[in-house]
């Protein structure tokens, strides 16, 4: 039992070595003033930080990726929450087909969307392609099955028809029991998805490379156009991004966990 025990922390340790050594390597590197034919860095500086921080172009790829991303986040919980109380209060067998319904924007590779989505849209009335509002409805099917899984799961767990039952009881009328009631249960698993929907949709880039392009340079367009040139400053870009990702996840995990178990 105790070689077994040993054996199982020795796999968790390496996997987490091998998931940890190439960011560590990618941080070193940020924080290098030269590094090219010795084994450790000639020296230590966060001037690659400060270069980054207070160049123009990446603040505005940064403020357009957030804009972006809420934008579609705003838009999805702006219609997924109504859709999704219709459903479980007054269709609850449409729930299975739901399921099948949200898993589309998945089957689909974004290439083949991108390419399909270029063809609609980069001309006549409804020419998107180059502004942000395309970027804003692709995302918005990418956070849609997130936002769905999340709520559906806390949906189930209120017993939403026997909190609807009391509150009307009480005199409330459907859309006050569901906006004061309903609402305010759903929260955490409101938060929690959007804030796991923002960390995955700041790092997307095929659609924001092949519908936009400089034309609307976010993050990871800013973060590819910039491959030719410093390591040191492409590092700490990775690095700033990755921060970012791991702080919103962190905010998300701190919110998901069960206060019982602390």
């Amino acid at each position: 039992m105790a070689r077994a025990s040993v054996y199982h922390r020795l796999v968790v340790w390496l996997l987490l070595l091998v998931l940890v050594l190439p960011l560590a390597a990618t941080l070193l590197y940020s924080l290098a003033t030269q590094w090219s034919a010795s084994l450790l860095p000639a020296g230590l500086t966060f001037d690659w930080y400060l270069r980054l921080w207070s160049e123009p172009r990446f603040l505005a790829a940064f403020g357009r990726s957030l804009l972006v991303c809420v934008g579609a986040l705003a838009f999805a919980c702006l219609l997924v929450l109504p859709a999704m109380f219709v459903i479980a209060y007054h269709f609850p067998r449409l729930d299975a087909v739901m399921n099948v319904l949200i898993l589309l924007p998945f089957a689909v590779p974004p290439v083949v969307s991108s390419v399909g989505l270029l063809q609609l849209f980069a001309g006549g009335p409804l020419a998107l392609v180059g502004t942000p509002w395309i970027l804003i409805g692709c995302y918005f099917t990418i956070a849609l099955p997130f936002l769905y899984r999340a709520l559906t799961n806390n949906l189930q767990a209120i017993e939403l028809r026997d909190l609807m039952d009391a509150a009307h009881l009480l005199g409330a009328s459907t859309f006050r029991a569901a906006l004061s009631v309903v609402l305010p249960n759903l929260r955490k698993g409101l938060v929690v998805a959007v804030l796991l929907s923002f960390s995955f949709l700041i790092g997307e880039f095929v659609f924001a490379n092949l519908l936009v392009g400089t034309r609307y340079e976010t993050l990871q367009v800013y973060l590819n156009n910039m491959r030719n040139g410093s390591g040191h400053f492409t590092s700490a870009l990775v690095i700033s991004y990755f921060m970012v990702v791991l702080l919103v996840t962190w905010a998300a995990s701190r919110l998901n966990r069960d206060p019982s178990s602390s």
